[in-house]
């Protein structure tokens, strides 16, 4: 994904209230909020620019920055918008009936109003798509493939009724760096809110423990590491994933910003009693309560393990 922001990739594009309505995404205004065509940089979370090839030096994630009245910019979390700088997510359709296979089209237009069919491999990846329920459940990370005319298809487990979040995380070929465009898909049927897990240190993902370190503040640059182990304690093998040890991907509970953390720092397993470790450098656009959803790679397989944090006064 920018993909130095991003997987691995997205995340790692990393970083997502719900009550009675049918959809969570109805509790924080329009599906869709359209920015206006602002100038986008991608920077590595402790300033330096991400280098030619989209990469950042350390953990990158995407941030928009948006001139304000004043002269300056401001940074607008990535994800909220289905437009961009001129480019524009535009799925085929906008309702769908529940399917655990559930088939997704899209294009992304250009500024010339034309389907975008030059896109950069970024984490051996053209476009990365993140997708997740309003309530921040039903996470997937997964790669569509692209028809000649510029349409995007893939397969999706859209199971649940409920308003869905779809994450285009990508490169266009040109000057313009990674971009993430956001849109909303709605499953018709009975909504039925998953409550967000409390903040908590320690997750498993399939047969194996994930522990977490660190904490996130509101806009400021934080690291966290996972160790990996398995279900008896033992360290694991990290594999590379999508030419990283593991992808993050942050999310905020409402609204949705997203942001795509990734590797700053892995060990082997010798380096770590308690596993494996990949850390990452994470800066959550503002205060509130995040969705982390880290992909790693053990034995072939890969695994998505998933936390809860607080962006003010991190996890207990």
């Amino acid at each position: 994904m920018n993909t130095a922001t991003r997987v691995g990739a997205f995340g790692a594009g990393l970083v997502v209230a719900f009550g009675a309505a049918l959809g969570a995404g109805r509790l924080v205004g329009p599906l869709d909020t359209v920015a206006a065509p602002a100038p986008h940089t991608e920077m590595s979370t402790d300033g330096h620019p991400a280098d030619p090839g989209g990469h950042a030096s350390e953990g990158d994630q995407h941030t928009d920055t948006h001139q304000d009245p004043g002269g300056g910019t401001s940074a607008t979390p990535a994800g909220l918008s289905s437009t961009d700088q001129g480019y524009r997510l535009v799925p085929g359709a906008t309702t769908l009936a529940a399917s655990k296979a559930a088939r997704v089209t899209f294009q992304v237009l250009g500024p010339d109003g034309r389907p975008v069919t030059g896109f950069t491999t970024a984490h051996e990846k053209k476009l990365h798509l993140v997708v997740v329920r309003r309530d921040l459940s039903g996470f997937q990370h997964v790669h569509p493939t692209m028809a000649a005319d510029g349409t995007w298809s893939v397969s999706l487990d859209l199971g649940r009724p409920g308003q869905w979040r779809m994450f285009a995380d990508f490169d266009p070929d040109g000057d313009t760096e990674g971009l993430v465009l956001g849109t909303d898909l709605a499953v018709p049927g009975d909504y039925s809110p998953v409550a967000l897990p409390a903040p908590a240190r320690t997750t498993t993902a399939d047969r194996y423990a994930v522990q977490l370190t660190g904490s996130l503040d509101p806009a400021t640059a934080q690291r966290l590491d996972l160790a990996v182990s398995d279900d008896s304690g033992r360290p694991v093998d990290l594999e590379p994933y999508l030419g990283a040890d593991g992808h993050l991907v942050v999310l905020r509970e409402g609204d949705l910003a997203y942001a795509h953390a990734h590797p700053v720092h892995a060990t082997t397993v010798g380096d770590s009693a308690s596993g494996a470790t990949v850390g990452f450098r994470v800066e959550p656009p503002g205060p509130g309560r995040y969705r982390a959803f880290l992909d790693f790679k053990v034995a072939g397989t890969v695994h998505t393990a998933a936390f809860t944090l607080d962006a003010a006064g991190g996890t207990p």
